[in-house]
């Protein structure tokens, strides 16, 4: 019965079921993208070269760095949470 059910509903269950692993997809890709240490640290590496030819302002550095800074400690945290499990 329940084999009849998911033939019979194939049509509309199929296309929604694709959608949504499309979506799990790119969710999974922007979690990389967005907790990637070695990214984060590339643009620290930027912003300081930047600021050091003087194309950004010191309080503009600052702020930046800080929310880079910020974002490399929820990485490390997450990766100890992921080690401990």
């Amino acid at each position: 019965m329940k084999l009849l059910f998911s033939v019979l509903t194939l049509p509309v269950t199929g296309p929604l079921k694709g959608v949504v692993w499309v979506a799990e997809k790119i969710a999974d890709q922007a979690e990389a993208e967005l907790y990637d240490g070695d990214k984060v640290r590339g643009q620290l590496m930027e912003l300081e070269l930047h600021y050091d030819l003087g194309e950004i302002s010191e309080a503009d550095y600052l702020a930046r760095e800080e929310a880079l800074l910020a974002r490399l400690r929820v990485i490390r945290e997450r990766e100890a949470e992921r080690r401990r499990a």
